[in-house]
């Protein structure tokens, strides 16, 4: 699904006309689409109380078109213009429909909006949608802190993001926003401290890329997009995907009847040292979760007892150490001739970064790029080691994928975390282009770009994954599924959304405090067959 500028928004709106189909249509459309949303996420609407807050422009007009087609389907409403002529079209349609009618310029001190707040069971919020921005004034502040306290503290639907196939939401107070909440900028996800946060953000056609940016995106709750009719071929033209559990399922290598471990690749793991022996179990683990055939890890020699025990199904080639648990200066030749046995490579999983270890992972790069067939993900430490040295791109090989979080982004770049977490899309990109690699920019909506300028968003933002070795667990997944010859970025896009899928499923059963990284391992396969039953 394509995720859209404010800019590139207008411009589909634009060729729509062309095609016959004029913004007035289209508002119809979404309007309606909103109306049945709201209808399927709380329930029949009949006799309930709604309460839309409808500003002056076009989100102002979805929200009547709304508040028609609800009060039709039986709910109450009172529609609340805030600096909305009564005499305007959709107005007069609305009142015709049985809506009733407040203009906030009657309503001194508010107490008709305090009555029709705290009887309301759903509030819409329609004042104001993705065009230029203006600060919220003294009065529309009070006026969104009456409608604020009359609602219970806005719970985040996560879900998917979408909430496609979630149960109905809980029999309480509900907000939903017209496209995004007001007060949103749907560019860079800024938002007035004002905001009204929503329980669903019900967006048009495409979401729009604000609302998977921090603050917008603690302040949508879940997101749905109702479709107008536009089609996605209207869209080629735009490079920023949202990752769908339809398209993931798509690119999962298939599992025929007749295969063997060989069928599914062989993946080789460098990680792990005496102080982050976990990390290289997580990523093995992985690997082993998403299907690969065969999963070798290779470690500093004192280590793999531990490991051993852990790690039943996976096999080991020792690495010399430099001291008990630190890999040493291994010797090329060595690398050479075990990287070659394999389909893919994943380096860094903590390895640490000593010099012996460091001098290792320069080597390996150096290995890789003279035989240039072998893929390979470089995580953790691996980019720690690379970052220290100036001219470290010219050290990849050709067919890498990179996994920073924005620490290690920062430490990469240059530049500045505060700049990175500005704007995470801007700086995966660029150095997708640059580095030519498939970067995987983590957090909350990972993004994975490409080196074409193409880029894909998570649609996950769980805090449960906010825990050590999670990054581990995500940069196996992918290696596992380039094990089993996906292309890099594909790989890239189905281990991020596996992940994802995977700390849901945990925290459904568990809750956000308390998920370990271990808890994702037996969920990875578990989220790769709902993938499959709902294709």
């Amino acid at each position: 699904m394509k995720v859209v500028s404010v800019e590139q928004m207008r411009e589909l709106e634009r060729r729509m006309a062309e095609r016959g189909v004029p913004e007035p249509e289209l508002m119809e459309r979404a309007g309606l689409g909103f109306a049945r949303e709201v209808e399927r996420c709380v329930g029949p609407v009949k006799g309930q109380s709604v309460l839309a807050l409808i500003g002056p422009g076009n989100n102002g007009g979805d929200g009547l078109v709304a508040s028609r087609h609800l009060q039709a389907a039986g709910a109450s409403v009172t529609a609340y213009l805030w600096h909305r002529r009564a005499d305007d079209q959709r107005v007069k349609e609305a009142r015709l429909a049985g809506v009733k009618i407040v203009n906030a310029d009657e309503d001194h001190g508010f107490a008709t909006l305090r009555a029709e707040a705290e009887k309301a069971s759903v509030a819409i919020d329609a004042l104001f949608g993705i065009g230029r921005l203006r600060p919220f004034g003294n009065d529309l502040r009070a006026a969104l802190d009456i409608v604020r306290r009359s609602r219970h503290p806005a719970a985040v639907v996560r879900g998917q993001t979408f909430l496609t196939g979630l149960q109905r939401l809980a029999e309480e107070p509900v907000v939903f926003a017209v496209d995004v909440p007001s007060g949103v900028d749907a560019d860079s996800g800024e938002a007035d401290e004002s905001t009204l946060a929503a329980d669903v953000t019900v967006t048009f056609g495409f979401p729009k890329v604000g609302l998977f940016a921090f603050p917008a995106r603690a302040l949508t709750g879940g997101i749905s997009v109702v479709d107008i009719g536009m089609p996605e071929a209207l869209a080629d033209d735009i490079h920023l995907d949202l990752l769908t559990g339809s398209s993931v399922a798509e690119m999962l290598p298939r599992r025929p009847l007749d295969a063997n471990k060989g069928t599914f690749g062989r993946a080789l793991i460098f990680a792990g040292s005496l102080h982050y022996i976990g990390a290289a179990y997580l990523a093995a683990a992985a690997a082993g979760r998403v299907g690969a055939g065969l999963v070798t890890l290779s470690s500093p020699r004192s280590l793999l007892p531990i490991l051993a025990s852990k790690l039943t199904e996976t096999t080991y080639e020792p690495l010399d150490e430099s001291e008990p648990g630190v890999a040493g200066d291994v010797s090329p030749y060595f690398v050479r001739g075990l990287v070659q046995r394999y389909h893919c490579l994943l380096l860094g999983c903590g390895l640490g970064q000593l010099a012996p270890t460091a001098s290792f992972v320069l080597a390996t790069l150096r290995v890789l790029q003279e035989t240039g067939t072998v893929p390979l993900v470089l995580d953790a430490d691996g980019l720690n080691v690379v970052s220290k040295r100036t001219d470290w791109p010219n050290l990849l090989p050709p067919r890498t994928v990179l996994t920073p979080h924005p620490g290690e982004m920062a430490r990469l770049t240059g530049l500045p975390i505060d700049q990175v977490l500005r704007d995470r899309l801007a700086a995966a990109r660029n150095a997708a282009q640059e580095w030519r690699s498939v970067v995987v920019l983590k957090g909350a909506h990972t993004i994975v770009a490409e080196p074409d300028g193409s880029a894909s968003l998570s649609p996950f933002a769980n805090p449960a994954l906010a825990t050590a070795g999670t990054g581990d667990v995500l940069a196996g997944a992918i290696v596992g599924l380039l094990a089993q010859g996906l292309k890099l970025e594909n790989a890239a896009k189905c281990g991020v959304y596996l992940h994802g899928l995977a700390g849901e499923l945990a925290s459904a059963a568990m809750g956000d405090t308390g998920v370990i990284a271990g808890d994702l391992l037996p969920r990875l396969p578990l989220a790769i067959r709902q993938l499959r039953l709902n294709e």
